[in-house]
């Protein structure tokens, strides 16, 4: 069961300050983006036209992310999803937001199911860009893809070599490396080091504990109850998340459904920014 931190008192202008909200586009829906581990709002740039002439959309960053604002970090809170999944309910509640169309990338997917459990109000729809409720192998049961010895030192290399951590890390989210499915997609260098350089942009005393957050947090138990209509968009090659975990979702959610697409990598957003809207339209529309 997921803990519930309470918010402290904040005006608007700083919870928008705080977490740096950019609001665009038009529409009578709105549509809030939230980023990945090591990302930040830019990371949306490649789909954002496309959404804005559709929906009211809502951007941010993350506190110890992008360009939030670092002096609100508080060591104790973000130590777990639960930390980051307030942001969200921050923001929501602070702009009056609710039932709005929730995108969450790689973690942010599993602090969307967080917060639909804690504030079910707040969404009315959620899309999952390759997510996964646990990164560690339990067994026969469930393989989510790494041993715990390896993410423990995964997580030990960002004291070690932060840089080297880095280089290890950006390719392997790209997908760089693996055989191209689609020649007219661009997996170069550009992608990786914009990766690298926003991975590494960051102190590690931010991304350090949302790094433990990420790959050490198991949420499996919390997906069987989210009720609301669930799309999950999984990549056919992608070394952190393998279709399984795609599958394992969509069973223990109760209204999802999966697209693989034939992609490599971990973010569909930035590879493959059409095919997550056309997506995200059909799901919208056909609910």
């Amino acid at each position: 069961m997921s803990e519930t931190l309470q918010s402290k008192p904040c005006h608007s202008a700083l919870i928008t300050k705080r977490n740096n909200v950019k609001i665009s586009g038009k529409g009578s829906q709105t549509i809030l983006l939230a980023h990945g581990f090591g990302c930040n709002q830019n990371m949306w740039r490649f789909v954002l036209p496309h959404l804005e002439k559709h929906f009211n959309v809502v951007m941010f960053d993350y506190v110890g992310c992008g360009n939030s604002d670092f002096s609100a970090y508080q060591e104790s809170r973000y130590q777990h999803l639960e930390g980051y999944a307030l942001d969200i309910i921050e923001i929501c509640d602070e702009l009056n937001l609710q039932s709005v169309i929730f995108v969450g990338h790689s973690i942010s997917s599993t602090i969307g199911w967080i917060v639909a459990d804690q504030r079910p109000e707040l969404f009315s729809h959620m899309v999952s860009i390759c997510p996964s409720p646990c990164f560690i192998n339990y067994g026969e049961d469930y393989q989510g893809g790494f041993e715990r010895s390896d993410l423990e030192g995964l997580i030990q290399l960002m004291d070690k070599d932060y840089i080297g951590w880095g280089n290890y890390l950006a390719p392997m989210v790209v997908g760089a490396g693996l055989p191209k499915i689609d020649a007219n997609v661009d997996e170069n260098d550009q992608l990786i080091n914009e990766l690298l350089t926003s991975f590494c942009s960051t102190d590690v005393t931010y991304s350090k504990p949302f790094a433990q957050a990420t790959f050490f947090s198991d949420c499996r138990k919390l997906l069987p109850k989210i009720s609301h209509p669930c799309l999950l968009l999984q990549s056919s090659n992608d070394a952190l998340v393998d279709v399984s975990v795609g599958e394992y979702t969509q069973q223990k959610l109760k209204n999802a459904e999966l697209k693989i697409i034939e992609a490599n990598g971990h973010c569909l957003h930035m590879t493959h920014p059409m095919h997550v809207f056309d997506h995200i339209q059909s799901f919208i529309e056909n609910d």
